[in-house]
């Protein structure tokens, strides 16, 4: 792996084979004597920068793991050996750093896998799994993937945003906090809809940490990434099969498992599938102010999004669209427009019933926040005012 001005490419492989060779642990000694056998010249500024090299190779994220810490980063991306992409909130910028080939992303990405107890190889070429440190990791091997092998890395929040970091962000005006914070406490049901990497799982962090002390929050999640700053939180995790194929833990499992938690709100940090209907089912059961996030490309396409993850899990159209007006009173949307930031673009009531359920925009957020009254808004103020 080289950056600029870093530890040049054939130093590093030539250590490591002499370190692999005689199977010795790394060590500023052990770097030392490794270059003297292999006739390098041996200076203590060189023997650290190797070592440092060498240790990022294995320990933590490697190379990556400097970007990984970068102030508000929220993804690490690696396409081959030749781009590292990061996002600190405005967009993706190439980073000054390049692999050796892509045998040594694809090192990276093993060992990764490896110390979330998963498999990666030629045989199992992909994988989606959490970190130790809350990470999401997902890697894809050449030659599925080009222009070689591909690391997606999502950075957990450091801390929990709260409204006013929202509005400081650009994500919403005070008018629009206002509006959020009656919506949690008239605990109405709701979805949070957007595209990847709009903001969801902040914006429903921020709206949990709006409960009522006194509520039970349960939390299901493919992926453990909402972290309310609430009293009173239990979670719950989906695991994946291990190598042998067996272990496996669905999301939809843990939302039958959850309503047996005595939840005041049972939350579905990510609906993507079949656990949509069971999630359906609970907010139909008395769970008032059940909420989750949902991928949509607008407030009105979520009836769609819903019935067609719904028929894939055997649930009839009609029957989806009849328990989601029965369930959800509100949609939130969020975009990110290009070279813009996350923000709230909508609140959408559900009105009609059976497969005439439509999602009618209430409020409708402007490019400079301002307000503007929708159709639907004489619903909205129905709904926040029973």
């Amino acid at each position: 792996m080289s950056t600029a001005g870093r530890v040049p490419d054939d130093l590093l492989v030539a250590v490591r084979d002499q370190l692999a060779r005689g199977g010795a642990e790394l060590s500023p000694e052990r770097v030392a004597r490794a270059l003297r056998e292999d006739g390098r010249p041996v200076g203590d500024a060189t023997v650290l920068a190797v070592h440092d090299a060498l240790r990022r190779e294995v320990h933590g994220a490697g190379p990556l793991e400097p970007y990984l810490t970068l102030p508000g980063v929220t993804d690490v991306l690696v396409n081959g050996a030749g781009q590292v992409w990061v996002d600190r909130g405005d967009g993706l910028e190439l980073a000054p750093l390049t692999f050796a080939d892509d045998e040594a992303v694809r090192r990276l990405a093993q060992r990764l896998a490896a110390s979330g107890g998963r498999r990666l190889d030629d045989a199992a070429p992909y994988l989606d799994l959490r970190l130790p440190d809350g990470t999401r990791f997902h890697a894809v091997l050449a030659p599925i993937a080009r222009p070689g092998t591909l690391l997606s890395l999502r950075v957990p929040r450091r801390r929990v945003f709260d409204l006013g970091d929202l509005q400081a962000a650009g994500a919403l005006s005070a008018e629009g906090a206002r509006l959020v914070v009656r919506i949690v406490d008239r605990r109405l049901a709701f979805l949070v809809s957007g595209g990847t990497g709009s903001g969801k799982t902040t914006l429903l962090n921020a709206l949990l940490t709006l409960c009522d002390p006194g509520e039970r929050l349960v939390i299901v999640e493919d992926s453990s990434e909402l972290r309310p700053d609430h009293p009173h939180v239990v979670a719950l995790e989906a695991r994946p099969p291990n190598i042998e194929g067996s272990g496996e833990v669905t999301v939809r499992t843990l939302v039958r498992q959850a309503l047996r938690m005595r939840p005041d709100r049972l939350v579905v940090g990510e609906v993507r599938g079949a656990e949509v209907v069971d999630l359906l089912a609970a907010m139909n059961t008395g769970h008032e102010g059940g909420c989750g996030t949902l991928h949509a490309n607008s407030a009105v396409d979520v009836p769609n999004r819903v019935a067609s993850l719904a028929m894939a899990a055997g649930l009839p159209r009609e029957a989806a669209l009849s328990q989601l007006a029965s369930a959800v009173d509100l949609v939130l949307h969020l975009d990110r427009p290009r070279g813009g930031a996350r923000r709230v673009r909508e609140v959408g009531v559900l009105q009609g019933h059976g497969p005439d359920v439509s999602v009618v925009p209430a409020v409708t957020f402007d490019p400079d926040l301002e307000a503007l009254p929708g159709p639907g808004f004489d619903r909205l103020e129905e709904l926040l005012g029973r």
